[in-house]
């Protein structure tokens, strides 16, 4: 039996940053003209492979705060991640009030090697810096898949920006997307 693969998505700017010190951030033009069908059907697809998602607590509250309540979501991703099987890990969340959610209360890599070993479907991760900085440093990452957004922001915290033992990555797919958003995925070499 293969162990699960562990990837890390995450949307990212130009210059690195993934988490906007003042808020979302999008390519040029109307966001409401904009027509994302091809990157809805990228994330289709890569949702279908992952059948678990794993979490930091804040990225977690985020999420809960979120999608529960969108009940006209066409993208398909509210049902995704209302059904699909999560995991938190935090020390202080007790009742993670969101259905399929499971607390991990132990240490992040202990916890994260236990899932990896487990049969099933890869494990996604997203947003959930302070705990992808630790899996990057346990070197429990297999997969970056990053939608580069062609904007620049100087401020906000950084995908790598503290991270420590951040392997050499190799190109695993590139695709690009009308809104001028790419798509890079790398693997560690």
């Amino acid at each position: 039996m293969s162990e699960r693969k562990l990837i890390v998505t995450q949307n990212i700017t130009l210059d690195g940053v993934t988490e906007a010190t003042d808020g979302w951030f999008a390519p040029a033009g109307d966001e409401a003209e904009l027509d994302n069908s091809d990157i809805e059907a990228t994330i289709r697809r890569q949702m279908a492979e992952e059948n678990a998602l794993l979490l930091g607590r804040k990225t977690f509250e985020e999420m809960r705060g979120y999608w529960p309540l969108q009940t006209d979501d066409a993208t398909g991703i509210a049902d995704h991640l209302n059904g699909v099987q999560k995991y938190v890990v935090s020390s202080t969340l007790e009742d993670p009030r969101w259905q399929n959610t499971t607390v991990l209360q132990g240490s992040a890599e202990g916890e994260v090697r236990a899932l990896k070993a487990q049969s099933g479907s890869d494990i996604g991760v997203t947003g959930s810096m302070t705990l992808v900085r630790d899996l990057i440093r346990a070197e429990l990452v297999d997969e970056y898949r990053l939608f580069v957004y062609p904007v620049v922001l100087v401020r906000g915290e950084r995908l790598f920006g503290n991270a420590t033992g951040v392997p050499k990555l190799r190109l695993l797919e590139l695709e690009r997307f009308r809104s001028g958003i790419v798509l890079l995925g790398y693997a560690p070499a």
